[in-house]
């Protein structure tokens, strides 16, 4: 489906797979199945939630709402840069990103123990929610490997919809689908449906970007978000061209 400029290949198998888990535990741990406290890590997206705080050890601080720059992209994982849906905008973001973004969603970032800072984008209800996140898994398929096995706490109430591969010999990426009746720190909108695609970007490193809403009022806006976002992403220190290849 996607193509990655320079052809990024998946790395080799993990060395350390680091908890990688979006839902909150049952059993007095934190949404990663780590102690309640523990400082985020760029694997783990619910590190974002705003209303957990780092660890004592953290001296980072929580940023909210710290303002990033709009700009034109020109490129994408695709090489291409398409035209943004209304209501969108491309966006530089302070971590060195760039990423498409609904117009005007609040901004907020929590420190990650690797690479990038955990960024979320909300709508103003706070019902829709944008994150993009470094992995430090090697792969994107280790790092849902770790994220859907046993040994990884679920909540109650989360449901795997599909798991798709989208290697095609120049994008390496997967896509996870799933349903959750809660997500820690959001608001209760009944069951939460989650999009959340892990990738090999330009510059070789994996990335998630993962886009969170209300199951019922249908899964098209989710996968719309992801898919925008996705399509106008390109990771910090990184010229990303205007290549060939549509998406």
């Amino acid at each position: 489906m996607w193509s990655v400029l320079g052809g990024a290949a998946v790395a080799g198998a993990a060395v350390a797979l680091v908890l990688t888990l979006v839902l909150p535990g049952d059993d007095g741990t934190d949404d990663r199945g780590a102690p309640a406290g523990a400082s985020p890590t760029a694997s783990d997206p619910t590190a974002s939630d705003p209303t957990a705080p780092p660890s004592a050890s953290d001296t980072s601080t929580l940023r909210t709402g710290e303002p990033g720059t709009p700009t034109d992209v020109s490129g994408s994982p695709s090489g291409t840069a398409t035209a943004l849906p209304g209501g969108y905008e491309p966006y530089t973001d302070p971590e060195g990103f760039t990423v498409a973004r609904p117009a005007g969603w609040v901004r907020d970032a929590v420190p990650s123990r690797y690479g990038i800072d955990v960024v979320n984008y909300r709508s103003s209800d706070g019902e829709l929610r944008l994150q993009v996140y470094q992995v430090e898994e090697a792969s994107p398929e280790a790092s849902f490997e770790l994220f859907l096995s046993d040994d990884t706490p679920k909540a109650d109430g989360f449901r795997k919809l599909s798991l798709q591969n989208l290697d095609d010999g120049d994008f390496t990426g997967s896509r996870l689908e799933y349903v959750a009746d809660s997500i820690k720190g959001e608001p209760d909108v009944g069951t939460w449906h989650v999009v959340d695609e892990r990738f090999v970007a330009a510059d070789g490193e994996v990335y998630a970007i993962a886009a969170y809403g209300a199951d019922a009022d249908g899964r098209d806006d989710e996968r719309e978000l992801l898919l925008t976002a996705l399509g106008h992403f390109c990771p910090p220190d990184t010229t990303c061209g205007t290549g060939a290849d549509a998406l």
